[in-house]
């Protein structure tokens, strides 16, 4: 517990250092008609973040197995390709191809797919790498908002850890999950609407990959099924999924930044930010935590489970799009 408190302290003031210098240098996201804020806010929060998630990890031996730190090592990767971005303006297909080599080699290292050559070996790792892919950019898609994503990945993270301590997962895999959600609450103090610091793609894009490649990584040990980590993130996933398909069907630029999210149209309806956070809450929860646990205690119906997290949300997206 004391790693856990000392990775949440260090991120709290890592953060706070990290928004002093920011406002010194300028680092500031400026609001432009796509955004959801209103003000010039510091960005790059994700860096202090993930640096304390990464002390915390060397404060803990336990953790100290070759997946987790390669997945940490990519994750800082992936950390510093964002700084760049900010810095340089890296192109579309850099970025991506970047992004499709980190999840190659965390596929590479969860699933190790050369262990059992085969078309079906194949198959399954292409498509972990592609669900891989989709997982860190979605979560950059979803962090428009304060406090919106930091509270998703900590409410994953504290469910998954109850979830997979009680199917006798390994505890290095609990340790490291909550390893990373002492980072989020750390960061989320500086976050929580109204923010004073945004996390950034140098954040969105590694917390979405270390999210994906931990329910990659716990499916593929036993820890706990893959539907129970789609459920707890159901609601980011439809959100992210639904909108993009939206887009390339009605012809839309999808690759522009935009204000379509139903999270973006549920803020402006409800008048701010907390309002939906709070409602990620409700919904994480009194829905699909209990789905989740169901899910983990009767596999056999994880299928069903799953469709049935989903069903409402999908409901919940069309009704969102009246709201302009």
């Amino acid at each position: 517990m004391t790693v856990l408190l000392v990775t949440l302290l260090l991120s709290l003031a890592l953060c706070g250092a990290y928004l002093r210098f920011a406002r010194r240098l300028q680092i500031l996201d400026r609001p432009n008609e796509r955004s959801s804020h209103t003000r010039p806010t510091p960005h790059g929060g994700g860096v202090p973040l993930l640096l304390a998630m990464g002390l915390g990890v060397a404060m803990a031996p336990v953790a100290w197995q070759a997946q987790y730190l390669l997945l940490m090592a990519l994750a800082f990767g992936l950390s510093a390709l964002g700084v760049l971005d900010d810095l340089r303006g890296l192109s579309v297909r850099l970025r991506f191809s970047l992004y499709c080599l980190a999840c190659v080699l965390a596929v590479l290292v969860i699933q190790n797919p050369l262990a059992t050559p085969g078309p079906a070996s194949l198959l399954i790792a292409l498509v972990s790498v592609a669900a891989l892919l989709w997982m860190l950019n979605l979560y950059n898609f979803m962090d428009g908002i304060d406090g919106y994503a930091a509270t998703q990945c900590i409410i994953a993270c504290a469910c998954v850890v109850l979830l997979a301590w009680g199917q006798g997962a390994a505890p290095q895999y609990l340790l490291f999950c909550l390893l990373l959600a002492a980072a989020q609450v750390g960061f989320l103090f500086w976050n929580w609407p109204t923010a004073r610091l945004f996390m950034g793609d140098a954040g969105s894009v590694p917390t979405g990959f270390l999210l994906g490649a931990l329910a990659l990584y716990g499916h593929a040990q036993g820890y706990l099924p893959l539907a129970c980590w789609l459920i707890l993130l159901a609601v980011f996933v439809t959100d992210a999924s639904v909108t993009l398909l939206w887009r390339v069907a009605t012809g839309q630029a999808f690759t522009q930044p935009h204000r379509l999210h139903a999270y973006q149209r549920l803020s402006r309806h409800l008048g701010g930010h907390l309002p939906v956070v709070l409602l990620l809450l409700a919904l994480n929860g009194l829905w699909l935590f209990p789905l989740a646990l169901a899910s983990a205690v009767f596999p056999k119906y994880s299928i069903l489970l799953v469709i049935l997290a989903y069903v409402p949300l999908l409901a919940g997206m069309a009704k969102a799009r009246e709201f302009g």
